[in-house]
């Protein structure tokens, strides 16, 4: 089964945990190179922050993507702080999940409930977001559901709109919850090191 494929690569990755700042933070490294950064809130376990990085052709490490969690800062880059950044009215988009849903969040929509449409395109896998005035349009895909290769399901996306924010939520499918419940089994058999203690300890 999918699902539990991609649990036996979680379980063969060489992992090494952190407890920081209120979080354990959890870093997977897969055989073929590949690295998953996780943070967990320690009290509650919900996933906080989930990142990757892979190796370039030349070996070289290239920048981490963020998956969940909030978009890296724009910083004043090499050109100084005159650089030119993006505006803070523009629409910000992050996905930040809850226990049983994946949930993103898109910033700075100031228009009403009724001008958005929010559905899945089952040929593209993705979610598919636009608005009736054509003043926003965004296509996203659900990883989890690739990795654990679940169909996508129309009828557990849900949306809302509350101050300038676009909420979708799609519902995790109970093959997912079980998967997340085994995996955090799997996390707690992991040697935490404390941001004390220096390096962390591999398993």
């Amino acid at each position: 089964m999918a699902v539990t494929g991609w649990l036996e690569s979680l379980r063969a990755a060489e992992k090494t945990a952190l407890l920081q700042d209120g979080r354990r933070k959890v870093h997977y490294l897969f055989p073929d190179g590949k690295e998953m950064a996780e943070e967990y809130d320690e009290k509650t376990s919900e996933l906080l922050v989930r990142k990757w990085r892979v190796k370039s052709a030349l070996g070289a490490l290239g920048q981490w993507q963020i998956e969940v969690g909030e978009p890296a800062p724009h910083g004043a880059g090499s050109l100084g702080p005159e650089l030119i950044k993006e505006s803070n009215a523009n629409p910000i988009f992050m996905r930040k999940d809850t226990k049983m849903s994946f949930q993103w969040r898109i910033r700075n929509l100031p228009y009403p409930q009724d001008v958005y449409s929010v559905c899945a395109d089952q040929k593209e896998r993705c979610v598919v977001v636009r608005t009736t005035n054509k003043k926003y349009y965004k296509k996203f895909s659900i990883p989890d559901l690739d990795r654990y290769q679940l169909p996508l399901d129309d009828s557990l996306l849900s949306s809302a709109h509350a101050n300038c924010t676009l909420i979708i939520s799609y519902q995790k499918p109970k093959e997912v919850l079980l998967a997340e419940a085994e995996l955090q089994k799997e996390l707690k058999k992991v040697k935490t090191a404390h941001s004390s203690d220096g390096d962390c300890k591999t398993q």
